[in-house]
Parts: structure tokens; sequence; C-alpha cells
């Protein structure tokens, strides 16, 4: 089952999570229903791709009106394609919602068991993770591109929950729309340092194609690593969408030759809200 579904022009909701958690939001924005011009057309949320300002802020005002979550409750961060991840509390509501300056610096990941707060990052064909403890009411959300793949951003996500008493096997995941193994194409550098943290499982993700040349799928192969961190294969969903594919719905960074927008994955609990 796809676990993203269209719920506006402008954004994806993961409907499983939202249908059983009334209190949650979590999904991933479109490129669509915003006020960004030319490569940025048209719902950029991205501050640091040279779009105007103004029109990023207004875009992200928009998305939390239509998700219900105001951005002055957001948390936004400088992603570095590592594996530094973020517990966040209330106090840290507004960092990085509508200043790039203001936000968690060197961050790829956050996590909270507070209501309140709209974790979000941003992405243009690298893997969005969701991650929910539902008893614990803990949730997550990592940037793994093959960058923070190959640093098992996901491990350390379970890692840190387990030093908050969550098992792995209460944990369950949602892989979101990235780019997929057709068209991301990359070399023996890449494939060989994927290779070095899945060597003991059977299955890889990536096949060779020419000399040197190789298609990888980032989507299972953190698919891989959350399972050999603990996480059982039916707690992980992964979705259908590929955002290079895609063009009807997503930017794509490799497709669109570096100069385009993002899209944000966002995860948080309504306020007020409990865990039934």
């Amino acid at each position: 089952m796809e676990p993203f579904v269209l719920q506006k022009q402008s954004f994806f909701s993961i409907q499983p999570w939202t249908e059983q958690f009334p209190g949650l939001t979590a999904g991933m924005t479109t490129k669509y229903d915003g006020e960004s011009k030319g490569p940025y057309f048209s719902l950029n949320l991205g501050f640091h791709v040279g779009d105007e300002i103004a029109a990023v802020c207004a875009n992200r005002e928009k998305v939390g009106e239509q998700i219900d979550f105001p951005v002055r409750n957001w948390v936004g961060a400088e992603q570095t394609h590592g594996f530094v991840i973020q517990k966040v509390t209330k106090a840290d509501r507004g960092k990085g919602s509508l200043s790039y300056d203001e936000s968690f610096k060197d961050t790829d990941g956050f996590y909270t068991n507070e209501d309140g707060i709209l974790l979000t990052l941003c992405y243009a064909d690298c893997v969005p993770l969701f991650f929910l403890a539902p008893e614990k009411k803990m949730i997550g959300i990592a940037h793994a591109g093959w960058k923070g793949t190959v640093k098992q951003i996901a491990a350390h996500m379970i890692k840190l929950w387990g030093q908050e008493g969550i098992q792995p096997k209460d944990i369950f995941v949602v892989i979101g729309p990235s780019i997929c193994e057709k068209c991301y194409i990359v070399d023996n550098r890449v494939v060989d340092l994927v290779q070095n943290i899945l060597e003991d499982v059977d299955e890889k993700p990536y096949n060779l194609i020419t000399a040197g040349q190789y298609s990888l799928n980032l989507q299972k192969a953190n698919k891989r690593l959350l399972e050999k961190a603990g996480v059982p294969t039916q707690n992980i969903l992964l979705t259908g969408y590929c955002s290079s594919c895609d063009n009807g719905h997503f930017f794509s960074h490799r497709r669109d030759k570096g100069q385009t927008g993002r899209m944000a994955s966002f995860i948080g609990w309504k306020e007020d809200q409990s865990v039934s």
C-alpha cells in the first residue's frame, strides 16, 4: 500500500499514520501551489537555493495554514549530509522556520516527544525518513542522501531512541519520495561505501549497469540498515514515488540539473492531542 496520499495540490500525508493517530500531522510537500518563480516554481520551501526569501516565507506560511500547523511552531535545519540528530522541545519552536540563519546548524535529523512542534527538513532527491514510536509518543525525521545513508543516520536515530527507552521493535518507519534506482546512477566510490555498511546483507540495493556505473536504490539501502538496527520489516513502509520520475509533483536536483526548489518533510503532534 502506498503510504503517501495527496491531500491538496501542495502536500501528501502519510495516511496510515494520520488515520490511526488523529493528533498526528505527517507528510511531504509538493512543488505546486506556491509563490516562487523561475526554476523554483512554485512551492519552494528551501531558503538556501537562491530563491527570493520573501517567496519562501510566503510558501511556508501557506503550507502552515493548509496543514493547520503555524510556521511559528516549526523547526528547520542547515542540512549538511551528515548524521547529527537533534532532540527538540517547545523552547526550540521557530528556529529555522522563517530564517535560514536561525536554523539548527549541521543537522540532518530531529526528534521529539512533545506536542505543538513541527519537525521539518528539505529535499530534492534525498531520502526522507519518518519515525514513530506511538507508545512513547516519540516522532522523528531524517535526511538521507547517499552520504547520510553511508553514515547510517537511520540507525543513529534508532540508537538515540534506545537511549530514551524505546526498543527497535516498537519503532515504525516510513521511507518517503526520493530518487529511484533507475534515475540514480553512481560510481564505484559510492557503491564501495554502501557495500561496506551492508556486507552481511544478501540482497544488495545496487546493480551494475556498465563498467564503473551502478544503479543505486537509496530507499532499499535505508530499509536494510533499519532492519539491521532491529526494526521489524513489517514496521517499515516504502513509497512508490520517485522525485525524479514524477515531474508532476516533485523538485529533483538531478533531473533539474541543480537549479530547482525543495520539498519539505514534516511531522508533528497537534497540541493537546493524545495517542489512542
